[in-house]
């Protein structure tokens, strides 16, 4: 007790000043219009700040579910878009039963959701591991894309994760055409960037332009038809020059990929167990 009537004693002046100072700037603020519009300006440009930064912080930690869904919005869309465009087809014009085949296949589809777990795009054979596995429900075998386009095919499960067999490797081969054409090929990886890959064995007598659309061609139980692959870069022969080889500008960015969805085809796994029969029974 003696101590603080001691440190009152020397300090009271001071004190005394920040009171008169805290009465003085109230008086100013509450009887002066100017001065109080000052003062409330400064308050709410304060209080702004510091909401716009608990949103900034909040946006940044939601910035993870945002792109999940942004991803499954986007297949989502492009999935309807190609639905679509098969439907207006088949009024404009007699399908064959190969379309109505193609047509049938896109019905049936669940997306499972996964997060990329480890990637490369460095080496000549990349793998991709995300955390999905078969408790969720995936299979080797399944097709795996993003929000702009295809990643690969699932290779190997276990109970919680996958390794996919992206684009980017060399014993990728995935069925691919030209869209608004019945010209397909073999979509392939040379090593080189991981912005392109390779259509191969085009026919020569296929009518097709730089900036034509390539996508899933529906010959396999993997993918569906109509999925966005990329755009043609560049037209050149093959090495034995009797087809084209097209130069693919991929839409999947494999530097940056995080969210992908595997793509569960409802019948897929009794048409890969019938491609399974078939192949043992022309080898024996």
């Amino acid at each position: 007790m003696r101590a603080l009537l001691e440190f009152l004693a020397k300090y009271y002046h001071w004190m005394i000043f920040i009171v008169l100072e805290v009465v003085s700037l109230v008086l100013l603020f509450q009887f002066n219009h100017y001065q109080q519009s000052l003062w409330l300006t400064a308050v709410t440009e304060s209080v702004s700040r510091v909401h716009n930064a608990e949103a900034g912080v909040l946006r940044y930690l939601t910035l993870g579910r945002v792109n999940e869904e942004l991803t499954r919005r986007n297949l989502i869309l492009e999935y309807n878009l190609q639905q679509a465009t098969r439907q207006i087809d088949l009024l404009s014009h007699d399908s064959t039963g190969t379309e109505r085949l193609q047509a049938d296949r896109m019905e049936g589809i669940d997306l499972i959701h996964a997060k990329v777990v480890t990637n490369s795009v460095m080496r000549r054979d990349n793998l991709i591991t995300i955390d999905a596995g078969q408790v969720d429900g995936v299979r080797p075998e399944m097709g795996v894309v993003c929000g702009t386009g295809l990643v690969g095919i699932v290779f190997l499960t276990s109970d919680h994760f996958s390794i996919v067999l992206p684009l980017l490797n060399s014993r990728s081969h995935i069925s691919c055409r030209l869209r608004g054409s019945e010209y397909f090929g073999h979509l392939t990886w040379d090593g080189g960037s991981a912005l392109f890959a390779q259509l191969d064995d085009i026919p020569r007598h296929a009518r097709f332009n730089i900036g034509d659309i390539v996508e899933t061609s529906g010959f396999s139980s993997v993918f569906p038809p109509g999925l966005f692959v990329g755009k043609v870069e560049a037209i050149g022969n093959s090495d034995d020059g009797l087809s084209y080889k097209l130069r693919v500008h991929l839409a999947t960015d494999f530097t940056s990929l995080q969210d992908v969805y595997v793509v569960a085809q409802q019948f897929q796994p009794e048409v890969h167990r019938l491609e399974q029969q078939a192949d043992s029974l022309i080898k024996q």
